[in-house]
């Protein structure tokens, strides 16, 4: 099964998405919008062990290569009280070896046969990924299944690693005022979700976490009736599905704990939240939205091509009113993320220019929301703002890891194949009145917490 050809080369469409990004080019018409729809089809399938396991596969036959990557319904809002964190250690102490496989020697490994792997943890999943040659997949996917029944923890082992993770986050988050500030806007805008706690948990609990915590985690979370295998790549379904058997399926599947996630309630005023640090170099704005998840598939769509028009690129509202116009910001954007078990988030943001205060940029941006509420976007807005959305789901379906990761992040969150493949013809399909509908349920203060980065010294 080969994969679908574009109907328009990339160049072209690199240079069509350029001019249709540039202030002073006409806006794309219905016709090249629906055409670039044609550009983000391409084929999949799926299948279930009988494990339980999750697959699927992504056939790009350009070059015998193979991007896997092994997903767990298991992120760091699945975590138990007091034990922040305990996903994010997890995915360290995963690399720590089995009976087979010594410490640190799983990377290793995969570098001596030409290929590369990582991990990362999120919120609601966690994540391991090897892009390797096509006839060296049988050996990741053997080892990926190895550590999923024979991971070795020891206190010998465990330790150090602690150590690993608590001054990572000295690094990423102790040291860097921007990231503090991004975690005290999440705990204060979830007041009962676990969403409000970082992935890498607080510093205090993570001093706790043992040996047994991580077996816990592990032998809880970590069976194959909590995982979506997703290869993309010189391969197919009557490839893979032996391999798949052979190695995954040989791992028993076990009871996986239910997903109880607490209930975020309705929030009844606007939160704020200021940071003045001398380390920061630049002053910064933020605001974020509680928003939809994906269940609403047609809301969502909708969300996406507002955040397109209202910052999404150089010639959306924000960027053009605030940085071209007016000059009072140095950068402006607007984003959505809707991949989410729960709630999503709907985000504003923006740095100041040399000489402006936060409080006029913050002015600025409120105008801008009125603005927008009041008067809406006109036709050349929505088609835009249509058409770069669409366009960067085509760039992505052009690459095998970014295909794997967008099908791997919405399955792990329990969305299926078929809402991944057919996300560009929902957005094609928003009209105007569809976006403005619903601005004015995101848009909302009383919804949202605005958090101020300031430099010491500075207004």
């Amino acid at each position: 099964m080969k994969h679908m050809k574009s109907y328009i080369p990339m160049a072209a469409l690199a240079c069509a998405v350029m001019i249709a990004m540039s202030p002073g080019f006409a806006a794309p018409s219905d016709a090249e919008i629906k055409s670039l729809v044609e550009v983000t089809k391409l084929k999949f399938e799926s299948f279930q062990l009988k494990n339980g396991m999750d697959v699927i596969v992504i056939p790009d036959h350009r070059i015998p290569v193979v991007t896997h990557m092994l997903w767990f319904r298991a992120g760091s809002a699945d975590e138990q009280p007091r034990k922040s964190g305990i996903a994010h250690f997890l995915e360290h102490l995963m690399f720590k070896g089995t009976k087979k496989i010594a410490p640190g020697e799983y990377s290793k490994i995969v570098a001596r046969n030409g290929g590369q792997d990582n991990a990362f943890t999120n919120l609601d999943y966690t994540a391991y990924y090897e892009r390797v040659a096509r006839d060296r997949l049988p050996l990741v996917m053997g080892m990926n299944a190895d550590r999923m029944q024979n991971l070795q923890l020891t206190d010998k082992i465990v330790g150090p690693e602690l150590q690993v993770i608590l001054e990572e986050r000295r690094q990423r988050i102790e040291n860097n005022p921007e990231s503090v500030l991004g975690e005290q806007l999440n705990a204060a805008l979830y007041e009962n979700s676990h969403y409000g706690i970082p992935v890498i948990g607080w510093f205090h609990e993570m001093q706790g976490l043992t040996t047994a915590d991580a077996v816990d985690w592990w032998k809880h979370y970590y069976a194959p009736n909590n995982a979506i295998l997703v290869v993309a790549g010189d391969i197919d379904t009557a490839q893979l599905k032996p391999l798949a058997e052979k190695t995954y399926g040989a791992v028993p599947a076990r009871d996986v704990p239910k997903r109880a996630r607490a209930i975020e309630p309705p929030q009844a005023a606007a939160r704020r939240i200021s940071l003045t640090d001398a380390r920061a170099k630049q002053s910064e704005f933020t605001r974020i939205y509680h928003a939809p998840n994906e269940s609403d598939e047609k809301a969502t769509a909708a969300i996406d091509v507002l955040a397109s028009a209202l910052g999404g690129s150089a010639t959306s509202r924000l960027h053009k009113i605030l940085v071209i116009e007016r000059g009072i910001a140095a950068g402006a954007s607007a984003s959505y993320v809707s991949t989410r078990v729960e709630l999503g988030e709907f985000s504003i943001d923006a740095t100041p220019a040399p000489g402006v205060s936060l409080s006029n940029l913050e002015s600025g941006i409120d105008g801008v929301i009125a603005n927008f509420l009041d008067r809406g976007l006109t036709d050349d807005d929505l088609r835009s703002a249509k058409f770069n959305l669409i366009s960067v789901a085509a760039f992505a379906r052009d690459g095998q890891e970014g295909l794997a990761n967008l099908f791997g992040e919405e399955a792990a969150v329990g969305n299926s194949v078929d809402h991944v493949a057919s996300w560009p013809a929902r957005v094609a399909a928003v009209t105007r009145e569809d976006v403005m509908s619903v601005a004015k349920k995101v848009l909302r203060l009383d919804q949202s917490v605005t958090g101020l980065l300031v430099v010491a010294g500075k207004p």
